[in-house]
């Protein structure tokens, strides 16, 4: 089920009034309590799949199709959202489970993005997802990882389709410690995560352009190299926290770099890793003092957000310098998960020479980030 704007406004409306029960039953309905991020080994293949307990969470592809002139990048998000609707209400129109789906194409010529998202709730047709493996469905968006190690998207929009395939090449990199990822100096600041670099990408792309006079369909066949993370937690930004800085960059010796920092209102920094790993996906460099120097900016006339244009990071005495594909490269996710957030394709550089290819995510430079 895809919502449009009344029936968002009706959902919004059933999960502050909980209407669908009586009041009598509402006073004792049991409160939605989200676990902690508690340490355990993540086990495979059941933590490929969803766990919906948990406040939030998201399967995240990101790479490039190409190269020179021909490169473009690609995003495809699917987020999963509990709501505080109580787990009483035996409803099967209860809005206990939110779907919602980005997709993005960053085509240089065109210079802004093509984007298209989508939303629904869990339970109603076409919106899904499998606690014992990736398999979600969200109307006709589909995402699933096949037995063979393969995740395979199918993403029809308005503007384009995807239909994409990744296969991985190495086992699932545990984030943190062991697959906890702190993201403050408080325990309760952290999140389930793993990633998978050097995904090998074949992908088949229409680019859909309609006018009255005309319609036109450019058919597009690539390969590439993609990035795929997926988290879960429930807990907020640390305080003072308005939202932050993150890349996943594959280099091109085969080895991968996840870095991200927590920022304040005025941009400092209040707290950040660095996790370097070579080709088999073993530790060459971990540090929790990388230093993030804006370089350039970007207005965006949507949002307003002032963004950095790219970045120089210094982090063991190295310097990286991340330059973007294209400047306008910010989703206007506010049909959906509310709000504007950008997420890019990005070149890195070390010594003035390219290193590796990836993507970089910024978020809460508009308004503070609210989850």
């Amino acid at each position: 089920m895809v919502m449009n704007f009344s029936q968002r406004r009706y959902l919004l409306k059933c999960m502050l009034m909980s209407s669908a029960l009586p009041f009598s039953t509402l006073a004792e309905a049991s409160p939605v309590v989200y676990p902690p991020v508690l340490p355990r080994p993540l086990k495979f293949p059941r933590d490929f799949g969803a766990h919906p307990e948990f406040r939030t969470e998201w399967w995240y592809l990101t790479g490039w199709l190409g190269t020179g002139a021909d490169a473009m990048g690609f995003q495809i998000t699917f987020f999963r959202s509990r709501t505080l609707h109580s787990p009483d209400n035996p409803s099967r129109f209860a809005p206990h489970q939110l779907l919602f789906a980005h997709a993005a194409l960053a085509i240089p010529e065109e210079g802004k993005l093509r984007h298209a998202d989508i939303a629904g709730r869990f339970g109603t047709g076409g919106a899904s997802f499998d606690t014992t493996g990736t398999k979600i469905s969200l109307l006709n968006w589909t995402l699933e990882r096949t037995g063979d190690d393969r995740y395979v998207f199918f993403i029809p929009t308005d503007t384009f389709t995807i239909q994409l395939e990744a296969v991985a090449k190495q086992a699932p990199v545990l984030r943190g410690n062991a697959g906890v990822s702190a993201k403050g100096p408080k325990s309760d600041l952290a999140s389930f995560y793993y990633s998978r670099p050097q995904l090998s990408v074949s992908a088949q792309i229409e680019i859909k352009n309609k006018s009255p006079a005309i319609k036109q369909v450019t058919r597009i066949n690539r390969t590439g190299t993609a990035w795929f993370d997926h988290e879960w937690s429930s807990s907020l930004l640390m305080s003072k926290a308005v939202g932050w800085d993150w890349i996943g960059i594959n280099l091109l010796d085969g080895g991968s770099i996840m870095a991200f920092r927590i920022r304040d209102q005025l941009g400092n920094s209040l707290f950040s890793e660095w996790d370097q790993r070579d080709k088999l996906g073993r530790i060459v460099n971990r540090h929790q003092q990388a230093i993030w120097e804006p370089v350039g900016r970007w207005n965006s006339s949507r949002s307003l957000a002032n963004y950095p244009e790219g970045f120089l990071i210094r982090v063991a005495g190295e310097e990286y310098l991340l330059k973007t594909l294209m400047k306008d490269q910010e989703v206007d996710a506010r049909k959906s998960t509310g709000g504007f957030y950008y997420e890019g394709a990005v070149e890195v550089f070390k010594d003035q020479r390219v290193v590796g290819r990836g993507y970089l995510e910024l978020t809460g430079y508009d308004q503070a980030v609210k989850l």
